[in-house]
């Protein structure tokens, strides 16, 4: 079986979750079959993949317009393909064309959703309208959805009905516990350098996040949250990649105040490397992810592969991955049902998200004992040999007419 796997990212350029999904399937799934896969941003010297830059012609036009014409090029080259498997809307046009035009049964891995993300439209302007097409032709003319957890799934059934609920699937995103995981031994004095020359007290209570600027993290409510945390609770910002320009000084101008009124505030804008990322994580008392919209939430599983619990908000895929008093702390929300995600009452998600935060790094013990909870969950639950069979499940069903 030849399966090409079509993505906007692939190393070395990974913005987010679905890029890190894509390289750890590849590496899964060529012990098993045939892959290659099909990639934006340029040519690439690994065997089996395929980069492409955007045509010259669409250099000036609408980001949208850019990622079409690459799905284009993609869909004329997956010819001889037993399995077509595109990720995110970047590459679902590509996919769709391309299973029509060589006749290949095209599977499409759902990481978000476009109707629920409508702040897009800040980043796309009109581009927005053309992903949401794309999006909604691919997935109504896949042979088969995969959902990353069963709250996406629901996602999936309510913004777009008319699929066949037997063609959605749920298998879960991975991890890649090998990579992930606490340093020992010597690793452990040179993990201590990188988190104090990144300007972190590795001796303070410390909660980190880590994550894009964009609207669905929920960035801004944790920075409201930081200024209840007590004063000994350090805040270890790794983000970056702001979706726009008014996101980006939004955050920036709040991060600014925020260290202007306590100490312990960093902010690391660059995407640190993975041993770094670990050291960083390792280094610290408890794991947030604020996110209003989160299908399943990859960062999630690598702070929980670190040892650390997670405080999450209760939604989307979150409740699937943190179990709610063992391996962290689920925040409630209840959410306008208006696509956007935003709280119904977002003072009062800022007072929950802070007093969870605080419950947590101010009980080192129990922090640590839901640590230790947490790596065996992802051990358990979502490693990634036991995800690369589950989505062979779904190729073979698909190409056995099931």
């Amino acid at each position: 079986m030849r399966v090409d796997l079509l993505t906007r990212e692939y190393p070395p350029h990974v913005y987010g979750g679905a890029g890190v999904h894509v390289a750890e399937l590849s590496a899964v799934l060529r012990s098993r079959v045939e892959v290659r896969v099909r990639c934006f941003e340029g040519a690439r010297a690994e065997a089996g993949v395929h980069g492409y830059d955007a045509p010259a012609e669409l250099a000036d036009h609408n980001a949208a317009l850019r990622t079409f014409g690459v799905d284009l090029l993609m869909a004329g080259d997956v010819a001889g393909a037993d399995i077509v498997h595109s990720h995110t809307w970047y590459a679902n046009l590509a996919g769709h064309l391309g299973g029509l035009l060589h006749g290949v049964p095209h599977v499409v891995s759902a990481h978000s959703l476009e109707p629920l993300r409508p702040w897009k439209a800040e980043q796309l302007g009109g581009g927005y309208a053309l992903s949401g097409w794309a999006e909604r032709t691919a997935y109504l003319g896949a042979a088969a959805v995969i959902a990353v957890s069963a709250g996406m799934r629901a996602d999936i059934l309510r913004c777009y009905p008319e699929i066949d609920p037997d063609k959605v699937h749920v298998v879960h995103n991975g991890i890649d516990l090998a990579g992930w995981r606490r340093p020992e031994g010597d690793a452990v004095a040179r993990a201590d350098e990188v988190v104090r020359r990144l300007g972190i007290d590795p001796d303070r209570p410390t909660v980190v996040f880590v994550g894009r600027i964009t609207r669905q993290k929920g960035l801004p409510y944790l920075l409201r949250a930081a200024a209840e945390l007590p004063p000994d609770v350090q805040l270890v910002l790794c983000a970056g990649a702001p979706d726009t320009p008014e996101i980006a000084t939004e955050v920036s101008t709040r991060v600014a105040e925020l260290q202007t009124e306590r100490g312990g505030v960093v902010w690391i804008e660059q995407m640190l490397p993975r041993d770094e990322l670990v050291a960083v994580l390792s280094a610290a008392t408890v794991f947030v992810c604020p996110s209003v919209y989160e299908p399943l939430g990859i960062v999630n599983l690598e702070a929980m592969a670190c040892g650390l619990p997670v405080v999450g908000t209760a939604t989307g895929g979150i409740p699937e991955v943190v179990d709610d008093g063992v391996t962290g702390l689920l925040v409630p929300i209840e959410q306008v049902q208006d696509g956007t995600g935003t709280p119904v009452d977002p003072d009062r998600f800022v007072r929950d998200l802070a007093a969870t935060l605080t419950e947590l790094a101010t009980d080192p013990e129990r922090a640590a004992e839901m640590g230790r909870a947490a790596r065996r969950r992802v051990e358990d639950h979502f490693a990634w040999d036991a995800i690369g069979d589950r989505t062979l499940e779904v190729y073979r069903s698909v190409l056995d007419g099931g």
